[in-house]
């Protein structure tokens, strides 16, 4: 118990410290939200209405007054939006979810098996193609794979659209939304997966690798146990530590890793919103959504080192 409340004491103070780094940091952005609005506008202001302007779209400079608006769900009004930071961010947050929950599980789920399975034949052809072509993946930006994938299955074939979360005349019904739905995720999802996965199969096969020169494994061998057995519940329980320490760590990156590839799609998510928010200089918006990733990132580290207890108890 007194584990628990000194890591609670600690997460606590790192989100007081962490929630003013990200209250003051959206403000260092140069420009501001009158002049990004009205620079370019036909729209010419006196000196006085900029000043108004000016005045009225001034971050706040109390701390204290932030922090505690935050407490009871107040986080501010998008000036772009004319919304509250907090509705539109629960708006978006399924989409992101969605995207980028569904790619993590695939890519660790996908990585792992490959991985295991790679390391358990390591030595073959099959094998070493699979460690030179996962290699050459994974320097492959998610911007890079995302273009193609866009020129080739929309722009060239016709099958998937290019963007979007859902058409705007999308077929009534549970089931016609549903699929177009998936059409609108199929190639945003594509390009996660294929950017994620090589990393967790370099990871799992290099930590199956390993694992796979213990002596248990021979004890295992010796028992007559069946070879999907020793491998899948003796051997490869020892590569979930590290797959769980990535899928946490990107997980909790959920917000600006998806910033790229949603923009690029014009997926309706947190990053698409984080993307206008910045172009705007709409410093409520952007305080909300920074202020989202940081909660974001403490809660998945409490839970991966609460997780670590269960995988493996000698971590506390």
């Amino acid at each position: 118990m007194s584990v628990l409340w000194r890591r609670g004491v600690v997460y606590l103070l790192a989100a007081l410290a962490i929630v003013y780094v990200g209250y003051r940091l959206p403000g260092l952005l140069p420009g501001d939200y009158v002049t990004t609005v009205y620079g370019g506008a036909e729209v010419v202001l006196t000196a006085d209405q900029e000043q108004l302007l000016r005045a009225r779209y001034a971050a706040a400079d109390n701390f204290f007054s932030y922090l505690q608006n935050l407490l009871l769900l107040d986080w501010g009004e998008s000036w772009a939006h004319k919304t509250p930071v907090f509705t539109l961010i629960m708006a978006a947050l399924p989409w992101t979810l969605l995207l980028m929950g569904g790619a993590h599980l695939l890519a660790t789920a996908l990585g792992m098996i490959a991985g295991v399975e790679a390391a358990w034949r390591r030595g073959g052809r099959l094998e070493k193609a699979g460690v030179g072509s996962m290699t050459l993946l994974q320097g492959v930006p998610e911007l890079a794979l995302g273009v193609v994938l866009l020129l080739v299955f929309s722009y060239q074939l016709g099958w998937l659209p290019a963007g979007g979360g859902l058409s705007a005349y999308a077929e009534a019904g549970t089931g016609g939304l549903l699929l177009d739905l998936l059409r609108h995720l199929l190639l945003p999802l594509a390009t996660l997966v294929l950017a994620w996965f090589p990393g967790n199969f370099l990871l799992a096969r290099a930590s199956m690798v390993l694992v796979l020169r213990q002596p248990f494994l021979v004890t295992a061998r010796a028992k007559g146990l069946p070879p999907w057995r020793v491998r899948y519940r003796h051997a490869a329980r020892n590569v979930l530590l590290p797959l769980v320490t990535r899928f946490g760590l990107r997980l909790a990156f959920m917000v600006t890793g998806a910033l790229v590839v949603e923009t690029l799609f014009a997926y309706p998510g947190l990053g698409t919103l984080l993307y206008q928010a910045i172009s705007l200089r709409d410093l409520p918006l952007v305080q909300g959504i920074v202020l989202a990733a940081i909660l974001a990132l403490l809660a998945v580290n409490l839970g991966l080192e609460l997780l670590y207890g269960r995988l493996d108890p000698r971590t506390w």
